[in-house]
This record gives structure tokens, C-alpha cells and sequence, in this order.
């Protein structure tokens, strides 16, 4: 862990050294008073909340068989919706892979203007998006990465690694000078590379700090799985000072077995953010003390990227007139003080 923050402050510096080559080049143009000689920096912020031509964008997500994923589509409808040039045409959603694969091929067939696409299996779904792209349409990718970097125009992640880092951090600060803590982990489904990333991160967080990760359970990110393997978790360990949960909806069933056992020695952190969850911090009536964000904003996000990609216009904060490629968004740590900040970005599970 301090490896990487001695490679991250050299990026810091990298990039100190980027932005003041930046202002001397600034400098030198603004020297000569010229208009013509500012550079150009793409759609302004205005510009792209215009309205401009109508652009029709195909979205395409697995079935919202969880809180998450349920928000994630209702968030791209939303999100659709509130542009006025804005066509989207919405494949039912589905685990199918042939049926998500077909669902793209429609979309490649009516020459859709960009394609949004959270795949249920990325890998799967590579070789069709690739066969968007050579069509000339651009695909946003949301959530579960491709195996091709051909394969989308952008990218829309959450920081999976992020989230553990995040929670691992939060629960150092609360255990500060207890150096003999007894810290639980109560995974999602252990063979999901979002599910290692979030373990890894945990663990790293904690290891800065002189802690580990003591008794562990994986659960299936669901309220039954979440109940079973808390249960479980409680039987086996009599004395815990913190458990992280990865995921808010199975966290439903980790407090009812928290509830049923009793017991009240430890606090709890949860993952993704749901209402229930921020509900519960904010009502302080329950070991839930905060839960670490995984935004369910990321296919709104990506509409929002769709759009300015079909309009030919660009990220208007940046200075470079450009749409990013990859886009990792924060995970940030929700509490009773900044939860009236993030519970409307909430989502029900």
C-alpha cells in the first residue's frame, strides 16, 4: 500500500508538472492578446446542455433481478428522458448472453446514432460491440468491462477496488489504537472479479493500518444469501469489532441475522448504497454505521456520454476537447453527516 501512494504522488507530481506546462503555454497565448490564438476547448458546459439534433441511442442491460440493476435501468430512462434529443430504444433486459447479442444486432440493423451497453457477461459481448464500432457506432460500456479495448469508444466504471479501499480506510479510523481488532468480511459471490477487486482492496486498506481481515463469508448478493451467511459468520466468531458487507441488498439479510442473534459489540459497514441502507444510518437504530457507494448512476452516466458522442461534442468542464475513453467513478463512504448528500442517488433494493 505505500508503494503504491509513493507511485501515486509521482503521478501527482507528473501531473503538477503537466498543468504548469499547461499555464506557460496559456501564458504566452494570452501575452499577445489575440483571440484566434486561445485554444480551442470543444463544447462549453452551455453548449452541451443545448438542444441539438436528435440522436437515437440503443440501450441494452441484464434483467433487474437486483435492487442495482434496477436502478441502473431506471436511471438510463431517466437520464434519456430529460434530454429533449434524445430517441432511446430499450432491449428487454436480460441474463441471456444470445439474447443481449441479438438485442445489439437489432440495434446495429436500425443504425442506431451510439450504443449503451452494460453486458452480462463483458467477454461474451465483445466480439458483437467490436462489430458496432466497425459500423460506425460508437458503444459506451457500463459496469462489466469487455476483453477488447476495440470493443467501446468509452468506458463507465465503479471502483470496485476503490470500495474495499474505502471501507477498510473508514474502519481504520473507527478502530484507531486497537491493534488487536477482530475486523469480518462478508463478500458477494467470490468467483466475480468485482468481488476479488473489493476483497483486495479491503484487505490492502486494512494492512496499512496494522489490521487484517479476520473471519470471512461469501454471500450470493441476495437478502437469503445475506441472512445464511451472517448467521453463519455470527455462530463461528463470539467476539467481531467491525464487518464490512460488500453488497446493500444482501445487507437486508445480514442485519436480520445480526438482529436475531442479538448481538451488539460490533458496527458494520455496508456496499453500494441503497436507501435502506442510508435509511438505516440515518435513523442510527441498527449496527449500520455507513456504506461505501458503487454508483448506480453509471448507465446514466453513459447515455450522457452516448449523447455528446453522437453530437459530436465534447466533455465541456475539461480542457482537453475530448470525450474520456475510461471513466472510473469514486466510492466515496456515506454517514449519518453526509448522508442527506447521497441519499436521493440512492436506489431501493
Amino acid at each position: 500500500m505505500r508503494s503504491q501512494m509513493k507511485s501515486r504522488s509521482r503521478l501527482v507530481l507528473t501531473g503538477v508538472a503537466v498543468l504548469a506546462s499547461v499555464g506557460l503555454l496559456a501564458g504566452c497565448t494570452s501575452s499577445n492578446n489575440d483571440a484566434e490564438n486561445v485554444v480551442d476547448q470543444g463544447t462549453s458546459t452551455e453548449e452541451n446542455a443545448a438542444a441539438g439534433d436528435t440522436v437515437t441511442i440503443g440501450f441494452s442491460g441484464p434483467a433487474a433481478d437486483h435492487g442495482w440493476l434496477g436502478a441502473i435501468n431506471s436511471g438510463a430512462l431517466a437520464a434519456a428522458e430529460s434530454f429533449p434529443d434524445v430517441d432511446l430504444q430499450v432491449a428487454e433486459g436480460t441474463n441471456d448472453v444470445n439474447a443481449q447479442i441479438a438485442a445489439v444486432e437489432t440495434f446495429i440493423n436500425n443504425g442506431v446514432d451510439a450504443i449503451v451497453l452494460l453486458p452480462s457477461d463483458g467477454a461474451a459481448l465483445t466480439e458483437v460491440a467490436i462489430k458496432a464500432m466497425e459500423a460506425g457506432i460508437p458503444v459506451i460500456n457500463v459496469d462489466r468491462e469487455f476483453s477488447s479495448p476495440f470493443a467501446a469508444r468509452s468506458t463507465v466504471l465503479g471502483d470496485n477496488y476503490g470500495m474495499g479501499v474505502s471501507a477498510g480506510t473508514y474502519i481504520c479510523a473507527q478502530l484507531e489504537g486497537n491493534s488487536d481488532a477482530i475486523v469480518a468480511e462478508i463478500a458477494g459471490i467470490d468467483s466475480l472479479p468485482l468481488t476479488q477487486d473489493r476483497s483486495a482492496g479491503f484487505a490492502d486498506a486494512l494492512s496499512d493500518c496494522g489490521l487484517e481481515v479476520g473471519p470471512r463469508v461469501a454471500a450470493d448478493f441476495t437478502v437469503q444469501g445475506g441472512e445464511s451467511s451472517t448467521s453463519q459468520l455470527l455462530s463461528a466468531n463470539p467476539k467481531i469489532d467491525a464487518i464490512w458487507n460488500h453488497d446493500d441488498d444482501q445487507g437486508i439479510g445480514v442485519l436480520a441475522a445480526i438482529t436475531a442473534s442479538g448481538r451488539d459489540e460490533f458496527f458494520m459497514v455496508g456496499g453500494a448504497g441503497s436507501r435502506n441502507a442510508m435509511e438505516a444510518i440515518e435513523a442510527g437504530d441498527t449496527p449500520l454505521q455507513a456504506t461505501v457507494i458503487y454508483p448506480s448512476t453509471q448507465a446514466a452516466d453513459g447515455i450522457a456520454l452516448a449523447r455528446l458522442i453522437a453530437q459530436g461534442k465534447t466533455a465541456g468542464d475539461l480542457i482537453t476537447p475530448s470525450v474520456p475513453n475510461r471513466i472510473v467513478l469514486d466510492a466515496p463512504v456515506v454517514t449519518k453527516d453526509n448522508v442527506a448528500s447521497f441519499i436521493d442517488l440512492s436506489f431501493e433494493s
